[in-house]
């Protein structure tokens, strides 16, 4: 395919960014060619979406509050064949995205992320995110046997069958975070490239904050864990509810021989009620295993479907 012919979309979710949404876009437009934005308002209360279209971006409304439906929405609604995600609060240098997009197309990768590099003297990146940032890093490169860097970064750039694999079940900023796990658990080609990362501009609010948004990461750590890695997670369980019961059951076994009685069958129907749900535990995990392995085969084959970036598009591919 002539490159001069891809269509490349940016998809800009938006909540309250009327101080800068309008630069994010000029500055896209000005940096890509031809690069169509469209602006998602998010139930915002000000003028994001006048500004954003007073700028030239196709503007879009997703009246359920949260990141991860506007992006649902946006993967759904959206047609192209190299697609972009930024924020709308003008902290990643927009002028990056012609080189992660070369970057797509020549490897050609599925995934390119802006790994953040704050500028000299920047405040951005808070220390309580940057921390939570870190542990979710180590966690999720643990869990996959992979290096993981700046999975909450919001600047992004996908192929087409990334995006129309993806199930987007995610409905705030984790998102972010099922992004990176759909290109590990797909193994798709990917790379990533260091993006400028700066303050927010004059009269803009950040919407993170810090504990609310460090408890969420936390869920999202043990969800992660549960989804994952069932056998391990409900296993550990599984194993600690046995060894308790074993330890439990020891000293009436002992008894039994001495006295030839049971005095405490309190204790010992407990035992027993934890070596029950021990057995449990392990069997719910390799059932989830079962059905985890299974989603991801559904996914790799929808994957499939479509080409590489830049490539033709495959016999009967849809949307082309």
């Amino acid at each position: 395919m002539d490159p001069t012919e891809l269509r490349i979309a940016a998809v800009v979710p938006c909540h309250n960014e009327e101080a800068s949404v309008a630069k994010v876009v000029t500055d896209l437009q000005a940096a890509v060619p031809g690069i169509v934005v469209y602006v998602y308002d998010n139930l915002s209360t000000d003028a994001t979406a006048e500004r954003a279209r007073e700028a030239g971006a196709i503007v879009r409304y997703e009246n359920t509050k949260g990141k991860g439906n506007v992006v649902r929405r946006a993967f759904a609604d959206i047609e192209a064949d190299v697609y972009l995600m930024i924020d709308g609060d003008d902290t990643y240098e927009a002028s990056a995205a012609p080189l992660m997009i070369k970057t797509l197309l020549d490897g050609p990768y599925d995934h390119v992320l802006g790994v953040r590099k704050q500028d000299e003297g920047a405040s951005a990146y808070r220390a309580g995110h940057e921390t939570g940032n870190k542990v979710l890093n180590g966690v999720v490169g643990k869990v996959f046997g992979e290096n993981v860097e700046d999975m909450l970064s919001g600047f992004r750039v996908f192929s087409r069958r990334f995006v129309k694999s993806f199930p987007a079940v995610s409905r705030e900023f984790e998102i972010e975070t099922e992004l990176t796990v759909h290109s590990l658990h797909l193994r798709v080609p990917q790379t990533s490239v260091p993006v400028g990362f700066r303050d927010r501009p004059a009269g803009s609010e950040s919407k993170l904050r810090t504990y609310h948004d460090g408890f969420k990461i936390l869920a999202l750590i043990i969800g992660l864990a549960r989804h994952e890695r069932p056998v391990a997670f409900f296993g550990l369980f599984g194993t600690l509810s046995w060894l308790v019961s074993v330890i439990l059951t020891i000293p009436i076994v002992i008894e039994f021989y001495d006295s030839h009685t049971v005095p405490r069958f309190p204790t010992l129907f407990l035992a027993f009620t934890l070596l029950l749900l021990g057995s449990l535990a392990w069997t719910a995990g390799m059932i989830l295993d079962g059905i985890r392995r299974s989603r991801h085969e559904t996914a790799r084959l929808v994957y499939l479907r479509y080409s590489a970036p830049g490539e033709d598009p495959r016999p009967g591919e849809a949307g082309r």
